[in-house]
């Protein structure tokens, strides 16, 4: 089996206006520079489907989801905060950045690929039950998880979250599930503010939230110790039957939007951690989702090493 590869030029349609990181240049950098790469010619290339609405509603409210397809028809130009820019279009494209995990996900359950990749945007970890943050307007990789669990019977799922960001989004819509374990290596005390050591979940779901803050200037080294001493150590008592990945890059020492100095090799050495954590327990299975990377000469390159490792 090969590695699937999700992207879709639709995805550029999502108008974040001038200046704005999270941006359609985004994409366009990541496929030009993977197109000029031997092995990307070897990827199962998909596109995403649109998805049901009820898919999302296991994550978002009616109410959330309704707000947002009504703020696209009046031609809002912002959704709940002043960083989630969004455009006519923007409800639409959210809802295909769904449908492309959804796509995965169908591929990965039916046997068609071994592992994959979601290049797409907008990102989603921000995004809560009922308000868009952080660029985020559906939580694409929680979606995804609930759709795994309903659709195709997956019991536990990890979602390993290494975007320079804590992904509060996330965390919440699973902190009292002990079916999803979520890890999160992110800047701290930094936007959104969560994130904290102690926050490790609630009732049921106590103990299946790890967050490993990382102070500012963190290196390499740091990330490493934190997989070895706390994060591998957790996947292996939990055992997971597949991996989640909420893939931002801003962690890397060039990003603009953080103060986290991760080399460009760090990210592969990390994917190459969770895949052998997925031939171990979850028989190879990946899906891996971009959310954050704002350096569109760096993206491209930690992208290309995330997914070659995948690739294997």
């Amino acid at each position: 089996m090969v590695t699937g590869f999700l992207s879709d030029v639709r995805y550029l349609e999502h108008d974040t206006g001038l200046g704005h990181p999270e941006c359609p240049e985004r994409i366009v950098v990541v496929k030009k520079y993977l197109e000029k790469l031997s092995w990307f010619k070897g990827l199962k290339q998909l596109k995403p489907i649109n998805p049901e609405l009820d898919r999302i509603l296991k994550i978002h409210s009616s109410a959330y989801v309704n707000r947002v397809k009504q703020s696209c028809e009046k031609k809002l130009n912002i959704l709940d905060t002043p960083d989630v820019v969004i455009c006519e279009k923007s409800y639409e494209i959210a809802l295909l950045s769904v449908g492309g995990v959804i796509r995965l996900a169908d591929e990965l359950a039916h046997g068609n690929i071994k592992n994959g990749f979601a290049l797409i945007r907008p990102p989603g970890h921000h995004a809560e039950y009922d308000k868009a943050m952080g660029f985020c307007i559906f939580n694409n990789i929680a979606i995804l998880a609930r759709y795994l669990q309903k659709q195709h019977g997956v019991g536990k799922i990890l979602i390993l979250d290494w975007d320079v960001h804590h992904g509060n989004g996330t965390q919440n819509a699973f902190y009292s599930d002990p079916s999803v374990l979520y890890i999160s290596l992110h800047q701290y005390p930094f936007y959104p503010g969560t994130g904290s050591e102690s926050e490790t979940g609630e009732g049921k779901g106590l103990g299946y939230n790890l967050n490993c803050p990382m102070k500012t200037g963190s290196t390499d080294r740091d990330y490493k110790e934190a997989f070895i001493k706390k994060i591998l150590p957790k996947i292996k008592e939990f055992k997971p039957e597949i991996i989640l990945i909420s893939a931002g890059f801003d962690a890397h020492k060039d990003d603009p939007l953080a103060n986290v100095s991760l080399s460009t090799d760090c990210f592969k050495w990390m994917s190459e951690r969770m895949l052998e954590m997925a031939f171990e327990y979850s028989g190879g299975r990946i899906i891996s989702v971009l959310e954050g990377g704002y350096n569109l000469k760096v993206l491209p390159e930690c992208v290309a090493v995330h997914l070659e490792s995948l690739c294997t």
